[in-house]
């Protein structure tokens, strides 16, 4: 199943910081665009960072508190992660205010592996780089969400094209499709059980389907069939091994 690909659905118009961007002007491109991050870019535009709103806010959170009695005695913070907070608290420039190494997509991933990027690092935006890691875009837990706004009928009309007519080799009204906000109905009769478990599985698998009903009947249960031979009855076969 093909899957929608970063590229189409990503900004290419990119807020972005060098290296030497002052602390200052960071804030004010979050401030100025509404955006919660950027990346930081070398001079080749590889993306060497990745500033967000909660690494400004660590500059902020080791401020004094005017209010607060003044302590006798200081520590040093032992730990990686203390240490790393209190370099950014006193960070004047995008270089050492940033987070690294970056984490990325490309702009050929699919919307499927983006969305597990994100949420494998618990990021809201992800920069998009070419095969040299240069920057191309950004995309946005938004922007991957697009998917679910997929129109029924262009839905119905990617299950009736790429999983009855392509996969299963089915005449394009042999199944019925139905689609309602995003739910897809398959109904009618197919010849072997098998046919019906891809028919379901890959129609889940399109990008834009919240839900699939089987309402398929079949008139061979061929689950415990083995093939007996590479010349089987082509691609079913191929997807019974692999159920």
């Amino acid at each position: 199943m093909k899957h929608d690909k970063v590229g189409s659905v990503m900004t290419t118009d990119v807020v972005r910081a060098a290296y030497d961007t002052p602390f200052k002007e960071v804030a004010q491109l979050l401030a100025d665009h509404r955006i919660s991050g950027l990346p930081v870019v070398d001079d080749d535009e590889k993306v060497i960072g990745v500033i967000s709103e909660t690494d400004l806010m660590a500059r902020q959170a080791q401020a004094p508190d005017p209010y607060e009695p003044p302590r006798r005695l200081r520590f040093a913070p032992l730990t990686h992660r203390a240490r790393r907070q209190a370099a950014k608290a006193r960070a004047r420039s995008a270089g050492r205010l940033m987070t690294e190494p970056p984490i990325t997509v490309h702009a050929e991933d699919t919307v499927v592996e983006a969305a597990r990027t994100m949420t494998r690092h618990r990021v809201e935006r992800l920069p998009v780089v070419d095969e040299e890691e240069r920057l191309v875009g950004i995309v946005t837990r938004r922007d991957l969400l697009q998917v679910f706004l997929r129109p029924d009928d262009e839905i119905r009309d990617i299950v009736i094209r790429e999983v009855l007519t392509r996969t299963l080799w089915l005449a394009p009204h042999s199944i019925d499709v139905a689609v309602d906000q995003g739910v897809v109905t398959l109904s009618g009769h197919m010849e072997r059980k098998s046919e019906t478990e891809i028919a379901v599985s890959m129609t889940r698998q399109v990008d834009g389907v919240i839900g699939v009903v089987d309402k398929l009947t079949w008139r061979l249960d061929d689950a415990h069939i083995e093939p007996a031979g590479q010349a089987q009855h082509g691609v079913t076969d191929h997807w019974l091994r692999g159920l």
